[in-house]
């Protein structure tokens, strides 16, 4: 939305002119910009909120199909809101796409994990963080003046999303219903092994549906649970533990914070106004790469080491930026170590939170308690985005660069907080169930649940038709 706010800003005084004939002052914009741009927040805090209940009722495929419709109307009216002199139907618009983002992050992560093979589910789980770098980038991108960032092509801009809309529109039906929800959900096995060969390809996979089978007996006679009762349930306590500090550490660990930043320290270096744009190109780019980069190596080193060390190097580089930008009004060099330090900042954030977090959920909840585990997740994720986004602001006014001492802690407490939690590489839900029992000490009744023992050192590698 950055991209076009002179353009919004002025079709809103446009609109007020036209309509009552007068003029707004600049605080009246302020304010209905704010709330413009805050209302897509609400929309994905009030989609992930029944986003789990749909998901277990509809199915993944299902609810991401009908998703699309509430991002298509969105598109639309965001994209003729200009010729109808109308700046409330960009506000219903962005309404409508927060509804399918708060939906479809939940919909859609579960259904690449649950279709995933159980030794290629973290890299699966990485595209889900790439998808997202990729779509900042290209709206970065697209936002340019030389592309769609000019007054008279700002709609096209806001309405962009239509278009990736329609694509899944048109190809997921190809496309089968997760595995994991055909039998888990809807007890059909035969569908499930479908499922599986369509995905996988027509090999022998007997072991991967007997480990299926074993989570179904172990979860006998169980429904999906809601979130009060996952918030109740003693056995997963301290993987609900694990998702709540994840997910506030992921919001709050300053790389919004870095990014506003970012723009006052290109000024800094000398960068004319004009280009900044360029220079932000710079950092999504920088954001993007270094989640294809994880993608090629989570699979070696694992989801643990690597958010331990992103939260480590962001740690060191919050610190570090925070005496650098207090120091940049007195030496003439010190914004170029401040430029290093934020793209080592998006680099330590890429390959760590950014593209470990999103998926956990999925690898760390029996079946039973996933839909409920995400809503939980990506409630926090919309709350915490949009309370950030209120109080970011006021924290800038009072403390300037030293806010950054604020999201130090949240980093600090991360680091601390993953030294206790199980490596989730090439393990079962059962398995990593029964791991966090295992370090917490806890006796539970996942205990009383036998499985074999996997080799867990051991890759094998799977041929897929994708």
């Amino acid at each position: 939305m950055s991209d076009g706010h002179l353009f919004i800003k002025e079709l809103v005084n446009k609109t007020c002119i036209h309509r009552y004939n007068l003029s707004l002052e600049q605080w009246h914009l302020s304010l209905i910009w704010s709330f413009t741009v805050s209302i897509f927040c609400i929309g994905g805090l009030i989609g992930a909120l029944v986003a789990g209940s749909l998901i277990s009722k509809f199915g993944r495929k299902r609810c991401l199909l009908f998703n699309n419709f509430m991002a298509i109307t969105g598109a639309v009216l965001m994209l003729l809101s200009q010729t109808a002199m109308s700046f409330e139907m960009i506000m219903a618009g962005r309404f409508l796409c927060g509804l399918n983002s708060g939906i479809g992050l939940c919909a859609h992560t579960m259904y690449l994990l649950e279709c995933a093979p159980r030794q290629l589910r973290e890299m699966v789980g990485v595209t889900i963080a790439s998808f997202i770098s990729l779509g900042k980038f290209s709206g970065q991108l697209l936002g340019i003046s030389e592309l769609l960032g000019t007054e008279k092509n700002w709609p096209w801009l806001l309405g962009f999303i239509s278009f990736t809309a329609l694509f899944q529109l048109v190809t997921l039906p190809f496309l089968p219903e997760s595995p994991s929800f055909l039998l888990f959900e809807r007890g059909d096995r035969p569908a499930c092994e479908k499922a599986i060969k369509r995905l996988w390809g027509n090999n022998d996979y007997s072991k991967e549906i007997e480990e299926m089978l074993k989570e179904k007996a172990a979860l006998q006679n169980v429904r999906s649970h809601s979130v009060l009762e996952l918030i109740q349930n003693q056995t997963v306590r301290w993987q609900l533990i694990t998702i709540i500090v994840m997910f506030v550490s992921l919001q709050l660990c300053g790389i919004n914070a870095v990014y506003f930043y970012s723009f006052e320290v290109f000024r800094a270096a000398g960068i004319q106004e004009h280009k900044l744009p360029y220079a932000a190109l710079g950092t999504g780019l920088c954001e993007l790469s270094t989640s294809v980069a994880f993608f090629m190596i989570i699979q070696r080193t694992g989801k643990k080491v690597l958010l331990f060390r992103g939260y480590i190097g962001m740690s060191t580089t919050l610190a570090l930026l925070t005496v650098t930008l207090y120091l940049q009004h007195y030496l003439s060099w010190m914004p170029y170590c401040s430029m290093v330090l934020i793209f080592m900042f998006i680099f330590s954030f890429a390959c760590g939170p950014a593209a470990g977090t999103v998926s956990l959920p999925g690898e760390i909840f029996p079946q039973a308690f996933k839909s409920a585990a995400y809503t939980i997740a990506c409630t926090i994720n919309w709350t915490g985005l949009f309370v950030l986004g209120m109080i970011f602001p006021v924290l800038v006014e009072n403390l300037d660069s030293f806010c950054f001492v604020i999201f130090l802690f949240f980093c600090v407490v991360a680091v601390i907080y993953i030294k206790f939690i199980p490596e989730t590489r090439n393990r079962t839900t059962l398995e990593i169930a029964a791991e966090f029992d295992r370090i917490h000490s806890k006796s539970g009744a996942l205990h009383r649940i036998a499985f074999p023992e996997n080799n867990l050192n051991g890759v094998k590698t799977y041929e897929t038709k994708f």
